[in-house]
Protein backbone atom coordinates (compact mmCIF):
# COMPACT_ATOMS: atom_id res chain seq x y z
CA UNK A 1 0.00 0.00 0.00
CA UNK A 2 0.84 3.52 -0.80
CA UNK A 3 1.91 5.91 1.78
CA UNK A 4 -0.74 8.22 3.03
CA UNK A 5 -1.51 11.18 5.37
CA UNK A 6 -2.63 8.66 8.07
CA UNK A 7 -5.00 11.49 9.30
CA UNK A 8 -8.31 10.30 7.41
CA UNK A 9 -9.98 6.81 5.78
CA UNK A 10 -10.91 7.19 2.17
CA UNK A 11 -14.84 7.69 1.79
CA UNK A 12 -17.26 8.18 -1.43
CA UNK A 13 -19.48 11.32 -1.11
CA UNK A 14 -22.34 8.91 -1.95
CA UNK A 15 -22.05 7.31 1.47
CA UNK A 16 -22.17 9.67 3.43
CA UNK A 17 -24.39 10.66 6.93
CA UNK A 18 -26.98 13.23 5.75
CA UNK A 19 -26.77 16.89 7.16
CA UNK A 20 -28.28 20.28 6.20
CA UNK A 21 -26.96 23.82 6.68
CA UNK A 22 -29.16 26.41 8.50
CA UNK A 23 -32.88 26.66 7.11
CA UNK A 24 -32.53 23.36 5.46
CA UNK A 25 -29.88 24.77 2.96
CA UNK A 26 -28.26 22.57 0.91
CA UNK A 27 -25.34 24.52 -0.66
CA UNK A 28 -22.58 26.81 1.98
CA UNK A 29 -20.90 29.46 -0.03
CA UNK A 30 -17.95 31.67 1.20
CA UNK A 31 -15.43 34.03 -0.22
CA UNK A 32 -11.69 33.53 1.03
CA UNK A 33 -9.91 36.97 0.13
CA UNK A 34 -6.04 36.75 0.92
CA UNK A 35 -4.89 39.60 2.77
CA UNK A 36 -1.02 38.93 2.47
CA UNK A 37 2.17 41.01 2.98
CA UNK A 38 5.44 39.68 1.58
CA UNK A 39 9.64 41.16 3.26
CA UNK A 40 10.64 43.81 0.63
CA UNK A 41 14.38 43.38 -0.83
CA UNK A 42 14.49 39.92 1.10
CA UNK A 43 13.98 37.38 -1.91
CA UNK A 44 10.26 36.43 -0.36
CA UNK A 45 8.16 33.66 -1.41
CA UNK A 46 5.26 33.54 -3.78
CA UNK A 47 4.06 34.41 -6.98
CA UNK A 48 5.85 36.40 -8.71
CA UNK A 49 5.12 38.27 -12.55
CA UNK A 50 9.25 39.24 -12.51
CA UNK A 51 10.65 35.59 -11.77
CA UNK A 52 14.80 35.72 -11.56
CA UNK A 53 14.97 39.93 -11.23
CA UNK A 54 17.86 40.20 -7.98
CA UNK A 55 16.71 42.26 -4.77
CA UNK A 56 15.09 44.44 -4.54
CA UNK A 57 12.74 43.23 -6.95
CA UNK A 58 10.00 46.36 -6.68
CA UNK A 59 8.01 45.36 -9.58
CA UNK A 60 7.21 41.91 -7.84
CA UNK A 61 6.58 43.71 -4.57
CA UNK A 62 4.43 46.47 -5.47
CA UNK A 63 2.63 44.25 -7.63
CA UNK A 64 1.14 42.60 -4.26
CA UNK A 65 1.20 45.35 -2.21
CA UNK A 66 -1.48 47.20 -4.59
CA UNK A 67 -3.96 44.78 -2.68
CA UNK A 68 -3.05 45.96 0.66
CA UNK A 69 -3.30 49.41 -1.00
CA UNK A 70 -6.69 49.21 -3.42
CA UNK A 71 -7.44 46.47 -4.65
CA UNK A 72 -8.88 45.05 -1.02
CA UNK A 73 -10.92 48.03 -0.47
CA UNK A 74 -12.59 47.26 -3.76
CA UNK A 75 -14.05 43.89 -2.90
CA UNK A 76 -15.01 44.54 0.49
CA UNK A 77 -17.09 47.49 -1.49
CA UNK A 78 -18.51 45.15 -3.52
CA UNK A 79 -19.03 42.23 -1.15
CA UNK A 80 -20.30 44.48 1.30
CA UNK A 81 -23.02 45.71 -1.60
CA UNK A 82 -24.36 42.82 -2.30
CA UNK A 83 -24.03 41.49 1.62
CA UNK A 84 -21.74 38.65 1.04
CA UNK A 85 -19.57 38.13 3.96
CA UNK A 86 -16.07 37.43 4.07
CA UNK A 87 -13.14 35.23 5.23
CA UNK A 88 -10.41 37.03 5.58
CA UNK A 89 -7.23 34.67 5.24
CA UNK A 90 -4.69 37.48 6.90
CA UNK A 91 -1.32 36.99 7.22
CA UNK A 92 -0.59 38.76 10.86
CA UNK A 93 1.63 41.38 9.60
CA UNK A 94 -0.45 43.12 8.55
CA UNK A 95 -2.06 44.65 11.92
CA UNK A 96 1.12 46.76 11.52
CA UNK A 97 1.62 47.02 7.89
CA UNK A 98 -1.89 47.92 6.40
CA UNK A 99 -4.31 48.19 10.15
CA UNK A 100 -7.21 50.36 7.98
CA UNK A 101 -7.81 47.62 5.54
CA UNK A 102 -7.57 44.89 8.36
CA UNK A 103 -9.98 47.36 10.62
CA UNK A 104 -12.36 48.01 7.71
CA UNK A 105 -12.41 44.15 7.16
CA UNK A 106 -13.31 43.27 11.11
CA UNK A 107 -15.78 46.13 11.23
CA UNK A 108 -17.41 44.53 7.81
CA UNK A 109 -18.07 41.81 10.08
CA UNK A 110 -15.41 39.50 8.35
CA UNK A 111 -13.80 36.10 9.75
CA UNK A 112 -10.36 36.52 10.39
CA UNK A 113 -8.56 33.05 9.68
CA UNK A 114 -4.77 32.76 10.50
CA UNK A 115 -2.75 32.98 7.67
CA UNK A 116 0.97 33.00 9.27
CA UNK A 117 2.92 35.37 10.05
CA UNK A 118 3.75 36.13 6.12
CA UNK A 119 3.83 34.68 3.26
CA UNK A 120 6.93 35.36 2.92
CA UNK A 121 8.07 32.17 4.82
CA UNK A 122 7.00 29.07 4.79
CA UNK A 123 6.35 26.46 7.89
CA UNK A 124 7.18 23.37 5.93
CA UNK A 125 10.59 22.67 6.49
CA UNK A 126 11.11 24.34 10.10
CA UNK A 127 11.49 22.15 12.93
CA UNK A 128 8.33 21.38 14.89
CA UNK A 129 9.34 23.86 17.84
CA UNK A 130 9.85 26.62 15.28
CA UNK A 131 6.43 25.97 13.84
CA UNK A 132 5.08 25.34 17.04
CA UNK A 133 6.54 29.11 17.60
CA UNK A 134 5.09 30.50 14.44
CA UNK A 135 1.63 29.37 15.33
CA UNK A 136 1.47 30.52 17.97
CA UNK A 137 3.04 34.30 17.00
CA UNK A 138 0.33 33.99 14.25
CA UNK A 139 -2.01 32.91 16.61
CA UNK A 140 -1.69 35.93 19.41
CA UNK A 141 -1.46 38.31 17.28
CA UNK A 142 -5.15 37.70 16.09
CA UNK A 143 -6.23 37.31 20.06
CA UNK A 144 -4.44 40.70 20.78
CA UNK A 145 -6.08 42.62 18.00
CA UNK A 146 -9.54 41.02 18.39
CA UNK A 147 -9.21 39.10 21.49
CA UNK A 148 -10.85 35.72 20.02
CA UNK A 149 -9.40 32.81 19.54
CA UNK A 150 -9.17 32.03 15.96
CA UNK A 151 -11.24 28.99 14.63
CA UNK A 152 -8.98 28.47 11.13
CA UNK A 153 -6.10 28.24 10.20
CA UNK A 154 -4.53 28.35 6.09
CA UNK A 155 -0.54 27.95 6.20
CA UNK A 156 1.48 30.42 4.04
CA UNK A 157 1.64 28.69 0.56
CA UNK A 158 -0.69 26.66 1.19
CA UNK A 159 2.07 24.12 2.31
CA UNK A 160 1.50 23.00 5.92
CA UNK A 161 4.03 20.37 7.22
CA UNK A 162 3.36 16.78 8.60
CA UNK A 163 2.70 17.95 11.96
CA UNK A 164 1.21 21.06 11.32
CA UNK A 165 -2.40 19.27 12.07
CA UNK A 166 -1.37 18.33 15.26
CA UNK A 167 0.15 21.27 16.58
CA UNK A 168 -2.89 23.28 15.24
CA UNK A 169 -5.37 21.16 17.15
CA UNK A 170 -2.88 21.68 20.21
CA UNK A 171 -3.24 25.85 19.50
CA UNK A 172 -6.82 25.33 19.77
CA UNK A 173 -7.91 25.36 16.45
CA UNK A 174 -10.65 24.16 14.98
CA UNK A 175 -10.12 23.67 11.24
CA UNK A 176 -7.83 24.17 8.85
CA UNK A 177 -8.03 25.16 4.90
CA UNK A 178 -4.98 23.01 3.73
CA UNK A 179 -6.20 19.84 2.21
CA UNK A 180 -8.29 20.62 -1.43
CA UNK A 181 -9.93 17.15 -1.44
CA UNK A 182 -13.41 17.24 -0.82
CA UNK A 183 -16.83 19.04 -0.88
CA UNK A 184 -17.72 18.44 2.80
CA UNK A 185 -15.58 18.95 5.88
CA UNK A 186 -13.52 16.09 6.92
CA UNK A 187 -12.82 15.10 10.48
CA UNK A 188 -9.09 14.50 10.54
CA UNK A 189 -7.34 12.46 13.31
CA UNK A 190 -4.27 14.40 15.08
CA UNK A 191 -2.28 13.20 17.94
CA UNK A 192 -3.96 14.47 20.59
CA UNK A 193 -7.76 14.88 19.08
CA UNK A 194 -9.35 15.86 15.99
CA UNK A 195 -9.36 18.83 13.68
CA UNK A 196 -11.75 19.68 10.56
CA UNK A 197 -10.96 20.00 7.46
CA UNK A 198 -12.71 22.66 5.44
CA UNK A 199 -13.36 22.73 1.76
CA UNK A 200 -10.96 24.57 -0.33
CA UNK A 201 -10.17 26.29 -3.30
CA UNK A 202 -7.69 25.20 -5.23
CA UNK A 203 -9.34 25.47 -8.89
CA UNK A 204 -12.33 28.54 -8.56
CA UNK A 205 -9.11 30.27 -7.26
CA UNK A 206 -7.37 33.22 -8.85
CA UNK A 207 -4.12 32.00 -8.68
CA UNK A 208 -3.93 29.08 -10.59
CA UNK A 209 -6.67 30.33 -12.88
CA UNK A 210 -5.37 34.20 -13.43
CA UNK A 211 -1.57 34.08 -12.61
CA UNK A 212 -0.48 30.38 -13.48
CA UNK A 213 -2.94 29.67 -16.33
CA UNK A 214 -3.26 33.29 -18.00
CA UNK A 215 -7.09 33.23 -17.36
CA UNK A 216 -9.07 35.88 -18.18
CA UNK A 217 -11.14 37.25 -15.76
CA UNK A 218 -14.17 36.69 -17.67
CA UNK A 219 -13.04 33.09 -18.01
CA UNK A 220 -12.43 32.79 -14.22
CA UNK A 221 -16.08 34.41 -13.53
CA UNK A 222 -17.59 31.76 -16.49
CA UNK A 223 -15.74 28.90 -14.51
CA UNK A 224 -16.85 29.95 -11.12
CA UNK A 225 -20.39 30.29 -12.34
CA UNK A 226 -20.79 26.89 -14.15
CA UNK A 227 -19.09 25.40 -10.47
CA UNK A 228 -21.97 27.51 -9.03
CA UNK A 229 -24.65 26.08 -11.23
CA UNK A 230 -23.54 22.63 -11.06
CA UNK A 231 -22.87 22.10 -7.28
CA UNK A 232 -26.31 23.81 -6.75
CA UNK A 233 -27.61 20.49 -8.90
CA UNK A 234 -25.59 18.02 -6.85
CA UNK A 235 -26.63 19.75 -3.36
CA UNK A 236 -29.99 18.31 -3.87
CA UNK A 237 -28.42 15.28 -2.90
CA UNK A 238 -25.60 16.18 -0.32
CA UNK A 239 -25.31 19.23 1.37
CA UNK A 240 -21.99 21.20 -0.22
CA UNK A 241 -19.26 23.67 0.41
CA UNK A 242 -18.33 26.07 -2.13
CA UNK A 243 -15.65 28.24 -1.69
CA UNK A 244 -14.22 30.62 -3.95
CA UNK A 245 -10.85 32.30 -3.50
CA UNK A 246 -9.65 36.12 -4.03
CA UNK A 247 -6.49 37.73 -3.84
CA UNK A 248 -6.58 41.35 -3.45
CA UNK A 249 -4.16 42.23 -5.59
CA UNK A 250 -5.44 39.79 -8.59
CA UNK A 251 -9.31 40.35 -8.73
CA UNK A 252 -9.03 43.47 -7.00
CA UNK A 253 -7.83 44.81 -10.10
CA UNK A 254 -9.98 47.46 -11.91
CA UNK A 255 -10.64 45.37 -15.11
CA UNK A 256 -11.37 42.37 -13.05
CA UNK A 257 -13.95 43.70 -10.90
CA UNK A 258 -16.59 43.86 -12.99
CA UNK A 259 -16.22 40.04 -14.10
CA UNK A 260 -16.03 39.57 -10.29
CA UNK A 261 -19.51 41.71 -9.89
CA UNK A 262 -21.47 39.91 -12.95
CA UNK A 263 -20.47 36.42 -11.03
CA UNK A 264 -21.44 37.08 -7.17
CA UNK A 265 -24.43 38.96 -8.74
CA UNK A 266 -25.15 35.94 -10.42
CA UNK A 267 -24.74 33.53 -7.18
CA UNK A 268 -26.89 35.79 -4.77
CA UNK A 269 -29.90 35.62 -6.97
CA UNK A 270 -30.27 32.29 -5.28
CA UNK A 271 -30.29 33.65 -1.59
CA UNK A 272 -33.05 31.64 -1.17
CA UNK A 273 -31.05 28.02 -1.84
CA UNK A 274 -27.60 28.86 -0.88
CA UNK A 275 -26.46 29.74 2.67
CA UNK A 276 -24.38 33.10 2.32
CA UNK A 277 -21.39 32.39 4.99
CA UNK A 278 -18.27 32.26 6.56
CA UNK A 279 -15.77 29.47 6.60
CA UNK A 280 -15.93 29.37 10.26
CA UNK A 281 -19.57 29.39 10.58
CA UNK A 282 -19.68 26.37 8.11
CA UNK A 283 -17.16 24.78 10.59
CA UNK A 284 -19.04 25.36 13.82
CA UNK A 285 -22.36 23.68 12.20
CA UNK A 286 -20.97 21.03 10.40
CA UNK A 287 -19.27 19.81 13.99
CA UNK A 288 -22.68 20.38 15.65
CA UNK A 289 -24.01 18.25 13.14
CA UNK A 290 -21.36 15.36 12.43
CA UNK A 291 -19.25 14.38 15.60
CA UNK A 292 -16.08 12.67 15.10
CA UNK A 293 -16.43 9.38 15.76
CA UNK A 294 -14.82 7.40 18.26
CA UNK A 295 -14.11 4.39 15.71
CA UNK A 296 -12.41 6.88 13.43
CA UNK A 297 -14.82 6.63 10.40
CA UNK A 298 -14.14 7.98 7.89
CA UNK A 299 -16.56 11.38 8.23
CA UNK A 300 -17.68 10.77 11.18
CA UNK A 301 -21.06 10.36 12.96
CA UNK A 302 -24.38 12.15 13.65
CA UNK A 303 -23.99 14.50 16.56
Amino acid sequence: MLPGPNRFAYSGIESRADFQWPEGKRLAFYVALCVEHFSYGSGGLGLSYSPGISQPNTYNWAWREYGNRVGGWRILALCKELGIPLTVLLNTECYEHCPELVQALVDAGAEIVSHGRSNSEIQNGLSEEQERQLIHSATESIKQHSGLQPAGWMSPGANPSAVTEDLLQEAGYLYTLDWPMDDQPVWMKTREGKLLSLPYPHEVNDVPMVVLHHGTAPAFAEMAIANFDEMLVQSSQQSLVYGMTLHTFIMGQPFRLQALRKLLEHIKRRDDAVWFTTAGQIAKHYAQQIAPDLNDSPQGAPA
